[in-house]
């Protein structure tokens, strides 16, 4: 009896060794989630180098120093990193001198300035960003299986209206020009989806009339009502254009490729709310007031000859909504993932 009793157990040991191998096994080919990111200066990490968010003030509250992020700290595509519960992913144009561990994250190719079409910075557009991102695979440096557990983010569109309207001068042909604009957009994003990534989700256009540099028209007291209505008209064609890809396509899993990240309600949203919080309390900051704004003729980030700088920088960055004239602060963008949480963790199942 005693021997059969030492047989079991041996048997016992035995199979949970088995047992802990498969699990080891299944653990070990898990893939990390990645982020590979697209599109404009709302989601650059570092790409647009000699640009002003390589120039102080930008920085100044994370990392605490200039390093290529078009705001006073973290970015848009810093907080869905973290949503996804990873660090945020290397710059495309710093890869070279990233150790291993952080290129683990994915890789951000967006490019301040551009967008979807040629914009006035030369930069590369959408199009471009995904070549590089193509190549990048043709080189291994991401597998298929990478792919398919990952996510990629792309936003873009602002500047190509405002090259639009700086180049034609006219807003009788925006509507055709957001058509088109909505259309390349659901190339991109079939593109990307046919390399390999099963969940992409595309920024909405925030309220562009909400920018200071066009609130200052009214003393930065309303946002333009014409230019939130060109932002809206651009995202129901495009939230059209996503139902009817996803509709065209299906993940793996069967949940929906491709998602959408409300910025136009989510800023609307957090600046109304602040707008009455400021009129009961005049001290609070002005949600459509800009923290780091120009004077003697310059703008953010900008000296003179003598190295005097031309901008002023408010007092608590920490409560203010945009940075400069076009980009939000990191309160802002703070303010805007942490509304867009819950809905954008539901669509990934997180």
């Amino acid at each position: 009896m005693a021997k059969q009793t030492h047989d079991l157990s041996l048997l016992s040991l035995l199979v949970f060794l088995n047992l802990f191998a498969i699990f080891t096994v299944i653990e070990g080919s898990s893939v990390k989630k990645k982020l590979f990111v697209f599109g404009d200066s709302y989601v650059d990490t570092g790409n647009f180098l000699n640009s002003p968010a390589f120039k102080p003030p930008y920085g100044d509250t994370f990392p605490g120093a200039p390093a290529g992020r078009f705001c006073d700290g973290r970015v848009l595509s810093d907080y869905i990193a973290s949503l996804v519960k990873i660090e945020s992913p290397v710059a495309y144009e710093q890869r070279k001198s990233a150790n291993q561990s952080v290129i683990e994250n994915g890789m951000n190719f967006a490019h301040g300035g551009t967008g979807v079409f040629q914009t006035m910075v030369d930069g590369p557009n959408v199009t471009t960003q995904i070549d590089k991102f193509q190549q990048l695979l043709q080189q291994n440096v991401f597998t298929k299986q990478d792919l398919q557990s990952s996510i990629a983010l792309l936003n873009a569109a602002s500047n190509d209206f405002s090259t639009f309207l700086l180049k034609n001068g006219s807003t009788s042909d925006l509507p055709a020009f957001a058509e088109s604009l909505v259309n390349q957009i659901s190339v991109d994003l079939e593109r990307i989806h046919r390399l390999g990534v099963n969940k992409i989700a595309v920024g909405l256009v925030a309220p562009l009339g909400c920018l200071p540099l066009l609130s200052v028209s009214s003393s930065h007291q309303n946002c333009s009502d014409e230019a939130n209505k060109l932002a809206n008209y651009h995202n129901n064609l495009l939230l059209k254009k996503v139902k009817d890809l996803n509709n065209n396509s299906q993940s793996s899993s069967g949940d929906p490729v491709f998602i959408t990240l409300d910025l136009y309600n989510a800023f609307l949203n957090t600046i109304t709310t602040l707008q009455k919080q400021h009129a009961e309390n005049p001290r609070m900051m002005n949600p459509l007031e800009p923290c780091c704004v120009g004077v003697n003729g310059g703008e953010c980030g900008s000296v003179d000859k003598k190295g005097e700088k031309q901008y002023k920088v408010c007092e608590k960055a920490e409560e203010s909504i945009f940075w400069d004239n076009v980009h939000p602060s990191q309160n802002g963008w703070l303010a805007v993932s942490t509304a867009l949480q819950s809905s954008f963790q539901q669509q990934l199942s997180i």
